[in-house]
């Protein structure tokens, strides 16, 4: 659920923007309006009903939490959004909905909804590699200490640090666009059959998923891959976010000093302290997404054709993890971006241990190939 104490503190505000109530209600209705354009486009309904239609959608104003009690009875708010929206085209009405069932609209607009969320997720993971990008040309042969194990290990440097988080983030980019540029539009009937809209189903679905810009497939009603698949790439998209966010606290430690954020924040009780609050929302943003994601890959086993349950969980679920891993891009690219770099501290550091003095292999070139492969 969306909340406007914690949003901004973790960075979710701006994908919340988009998947809040009044965002639900404009999907469904978009969904709707382009489905009464399809059928009328094929002749399943008459073009004039498809107008008056959409003009009675322009001018119909929904309350998310009276359409949200109304749907108590049905199980979902599509059964109670199209008796308003019949209403309101009066003897177009007959034309809303046609050959649909409401779990075509639900995973429709939820499909819309991922899409338009995920222009933000997306943007914020593109702006952290690039801040993380620009640390590792800048500091392309700052040497600093390797750690593994938690002890001091080898020279490398902070360049070749700063590459491995672009890296990471450009990969769960990369991989959570295929997914959601891949999500397709829900169209199937009662049974998954298109039965209704016989011998037009196919053609009527083709056109609204051209309407919507989505992809179009098959029913998939109860094969819910799709779904798991954006869910593995929502959460490693946020795994992708934690690992440099954790770098960030552990090397702005009071003990090490490496690295310092641009505005740090403060505490209510230590004024000494300057606390690499970005980063530390970063990592409690991307701590939820895991356990959001196995309820999404929980919930895949939908039985027959229409599950009673697993369907129901994923509508919520969806937008918090799309909330979580947001909101930890977006505070890990406030983060980066302007990070300041302790070139002194790094030194001091490095002469803790006489033997690893030494040059720091091939970290350079290895910066220099990673940012040369950036997508």
């Amino acid at each position: 659920m969306t909340s406007a104490l914690f949003d901004p503190l973790f960075g979710a505000d701006r994908v919340a923007a988009r998947i809040d109530d009044a965002s639900w209600v404009a999907a469904l209705v978009a969904v709707e309006v382009a489905l009464s354009r399809a059928a009328a486009e094929h002749g399943v309904v008459p073009a004039d009903d498809a107008d008056r239609i959409e003009a009675a959608a322009a001018g119909l104003r929904i309350d998310p939490a009276a359409l949200g009690r109304a749907a108590v009875e049905g199980g979902n708010p599509v059964i109670p959004l199209v008796r308003m929206l019949r209403t309101a085209a009066g003897e177009a009405g007959r034309s809303v909905h046609p050959g649909a069932t409401s779990q075509d609209v639900m995973d429709t607009a939820a499909v819309l909804l991922v899409g338009w969320a995920g222009e933000v997720v997306l943007d914020d993971l593109r702006g952290a590699a690039d801040a993380a990008a620009e640390l590792a040309g800048r500091h392309r042969e700052t040497p600093v200490i390797a750690r593994t194990l938690g002890q001091q290990a080898l020279p490398t440097t902070f360049g070749l640090v700063a590459a491995g988080w672009c890296a990471g983030l450009d990969r769960a980019r990369v991989r959570l666009a295929e997914v959601i540029g891949g999500l397709p539009v829900q169209f199937g009937g009662a049974a998954g059959t298109l039965a209704a809209l016989h011998p037009h189903g196919p053609a009527v679905a083709a056109s609204l998923a051209r309407a919507l810009r989505l992809a179009d497939a098959a029913p998939w009603h109860t094969e819910r891959t799709r779904i798991g698949e954006l869910a593995g790439a929502l959460a490693v998209a946020a795994g992708a976010c934690a690992k440099p966010a954790t770098d960030v606290v552990l090397l702005a430690g009071t003990e090490l000093g490496e690295v310092s954020e641009a505005a740090p924040g403060d505490s209510s009780s230590m004024p000494h302290k300057r606390n690499p609050i970005a980063a530390v929302t970063a990592r409690g943003a991307a701590r939820r997404a895991p356990g959001l994601a196995a309820v999404l890959l929980a919930a895949a086993d939908h039985e027959h054709q229409r599950a009673a349950g697993p369907w129901h969980a994923e509508w919520q679920t969806i937008g918090e993890l799309l909330r979580a891993t947001g909101g930890a891009a977006a505070r890990l690219r406030a983060s980066l971006q302007g990070l300041e770099v302790h070139p002194d501290r790094m030194a001091a550091n490095l002469a803790l241990t006489a033997e690893v003095d030494g040059p720091p292999g091939h970290a350079a070139e290895l910066v220099d190939r990673m940012l040369a492969q950036r997508p």
